[in-house]
């Protein structure tokens, strides 16, 4: 087992990581950047190394910086965690030639995966169905034009090189293309650095289900159930579950044994997630493979019992896989929602700023993996993923009851955060009868706005100030401490929703 291991990410899943080094005995070492100095991932580390300024480009994403950390902490492994390098092949091939180990796939896994031109022709050669799409596009509008009527509209636009949503543009008339496929061009260079582009057949109301996989260095690999993630923004996802809801046995028997058709065309090793669209008709087609561990990885813990960071470290270190394919039976029903700072009302505008107040729900069934603190400065620099909350419940009703009710116990001041919009897709009557897919958001919540509170607002605004007044007062007179109703009145000036 190692004893040193480096995280070279922030946030959450930094923590996350941290803890489950620390269960194993292993010390967990951290890198920051300049704005990243009194965050909490830095704080739960044995020790830290700052690798630059703010901008990712020249602190989290600095390969030479971060092996160097690496190398002055005595680290023996990195971790990647998800984001900033953890897809990067070029980082995984440097990790290794640094002496030390990569706790992922192989860099030729990763690159495999990483394009996604690349990707679609290796699994599609394994049997694994793809959706229709022309990748040589020709040069010109007439040649754009000619795939896309090959297609048929609506046609996706994607980037080659990469995912998140990035490159990535829906194209409904002939009219739209040249612009779209112009704009999608440009964010994909300065997204990836790579502007290539290909065209996918494109589906109004598809379900994203994905299926998480582990696999060893022996060859031998067991899928842990699939997770749907259909509530998304901007094409990323905000609401994750398992298992899928209105997913039948069959269809799951077939997706699941996809994945690892998938997996295996590229001799993979570690914990790995691939992706399918699922079509009302019941069709699926592989989207992409993600080689690195998920963001909403905590709901197929929550449903398997199987630590994934734990059993990424221990496959990492050489061990054979201890999971048995028929022993991997979900029990009960997770379901995950990502808090971020950002306001929906304004089109998922992100909100950086102080907080200046924290209370995490808790109670059985409640899981919360946080990378904030009262007092912390949530920096503009980075996405505005502050915390992910997850429960877990005998069923579907029970798991989605207890996570509104965990979501309404949730208070946290400074910042706009999505919490109130969060409810309002978990309390929807289509999402209740799992009724989801890619375009819920836009089908039945298109324009919403918080309720108006003023009278429940004024209440919490008391609770609030009695809660902070030692804080509030410490240092000064009592008199100069701010009532509740500056309190309220500052919050509604704020646009605070809760």
């Amino acid at each position: 087992m190692f004893k040193r291991v480096l995280i070279a990410n922030r946030g959450e899943i930094a923590v996350r990581i941290a803890r489950a080094c620390r269960e194993l005995g292993i010390a967990p070492l951290a890198v920051y950047s300049e704005a990243d100095r009194l965050a909490p991932h830095v704080r739960v580390a044995e020790r830290a190394r700052c690798v630059g300024p703010a901008p990712s480009r020249q602190s989290y994403l600095d390969i030479a910086a971060i092996i160097e950390a690496a190398r002055a902490l005595e680290a023996d492994a990195i971790h990647p965690g998800y984001g900033f390098l953890a897809e990067n092949a070029a980082f995984a091939r440097a990790v290794g030639d640094a002496g030390l180990t990569f706790i992922g796939p192989s860099a030729e896994a990763i690159a495999a995966m990483g394009d996604k031109t690349r990707a679609r022709a290796i699994v599609a050669a394994a049997g694994v169905p793809v959706v229709p799409a022309v990748e040589q596009l020709g040069n010109g509008v007439d040649a754009l034009r000619a795939a896309a009527e090959q297609l048929g509209f609506p046609v996706l636009i994607k980037a080659a090189a990469g995912g998140g949503g990035k490159g990535m543009r829906i194209v409904r008339a002939d009219g739209e293309l040249a612009d779209a496929f112009a704009a999608a061009g440009r964010e994909a260079a300065a997204s990836f650095g790579d502007p290539r582009l290909y065209l996918e057949r494109y589906f109004d109301r598809p379900r994203h289900i994905e299926v998480q996989v582990l696999a060893d260095q022996h060859g031998a690999i067991v899928h842990l159930g699939e997770r749907e993630c259909s509530i998304q923004r901007r094409h990323q996802k905000i609401v994750e579950e398992s298992p899928a809801p209105m997913l039948t046995p069959k269809l799951r028997q077939r997706l699941t044994a996809a994945a690892i058709a998938a997996a295996r065309s590229v001799q993979y090793a570690n914990a790995g997630t691939v992706e399918f669209l699922v079509t009302e008709a019941g069709q699926f087609y592989f989207l992409e493979m993600n080689t690195r561990l998920q963001v909403e990885h905590p709901v197929t813990e929550w449903v398997s019992g199987v630590d994934l960071v734990q059993a990424q470290i221990r496959i990492a270190t050489g061990e054979r896989l201890w999971l048995d394919q028929a022993a991997l039976v979900p029990r009960g029903h997770a379901v995950e929602c990502r808090i971020y700072a950002e306001d929906p009302a304004q089109q998922f505008l992100p909100c950086p700023g102080r907080i200046v107040y924290l209370r995490e729900p808790q109670g059985p069934g409640v899981r919360v993996d946080s990378g904030i603190a009262a007092d912390y400065d949530v920096p503009v620099h980075y996405d505005p993923l502050l915390a992910k909350l997850s429960v877990w419940g005998a069923d579907r009703s029970a798991a989605r009851q207890r996570l509104i009710t965990a979501l309404r116990e949730y208070a946290l001041v400074g910042v706009t955060t999505n919490i109130p919009f969060l409810i309002a897709v978990l309390e929807h009557a289509e999402f209740a009868a799992g009724h989801t897919h890619t375009h819920f958001i836009a089908e039945h919540l298109r324009g919403w706005h918080p309720p108006g509170r003023d009278l429940e607002l004024a209440a919490v605004a008391a609770a609030i100030h009695a809660a902070l007044a030692p804080a509030v007062v410490a240092g000064r007179p009592a008199s100069h401490a701010a009532t509740p109703w500056q309190t309220l009145g500052a919050w509604r000036l704020a646009g605070r929703s809760r």
